[in-house]
């Protein structure tokens, strides 16, 4: 199992501030991610500096050839969720810096990154 964070909402379009976990169901890429079935995840909301989730990768990558951007996605499924990205705890709490997150929509995170991550997250939910 690989452990991840997910990038979430972008500078033209952030994330609300209130998060309704029904709504997690897929996570866009615009390259083909290396994300696998029964990997785990965090969720990154770009914007806020903050992770609000963990989640549960549960189906395989798939490519959309009719879209330009993010033609890439697979599905997800939160476990946890921060229900307000006021409460959320800021990523660098984790020991993961937002500079290294431009441009990316998912990067690869040390164990001690990830529990430190759902640790946090399951504090604030």
């Amino acid at each position: 199992m690989t452990h991840w964070l997910l990038v979430r909402g972008r500078g033209e379009k952030p994330l609300d501030r209130h998060v309704d976990a029904a709504r997690i169901q897929t996570q866009g890429s615009s390259k083909r991610p290396s994300v696998q079935v029964g990997d785990r995840a965090i969720l990154y909301a770009a914007v806020w500096q903050a992770i609000y989730g963990v989640a549960d990768v549960v189906g395989d990558p798939e490519n959309d050839p009719s879209r330009s951007r993010w033609a890439w996605s697979y599905p997800i499924r939160p476990v946890t969720v921060v229900a307000d990205l006021d409460n959320a705890p800021p990523v660098e709490a984790a020991g993961i810096f937002p500079q290294s997150l431009w441009r990316h929509s998912h990067i690869r995170l040390s164990d001690e990154q990830f529990e430190s991550a759902r640790k946090l997250i399951e504090a604030a939910a």
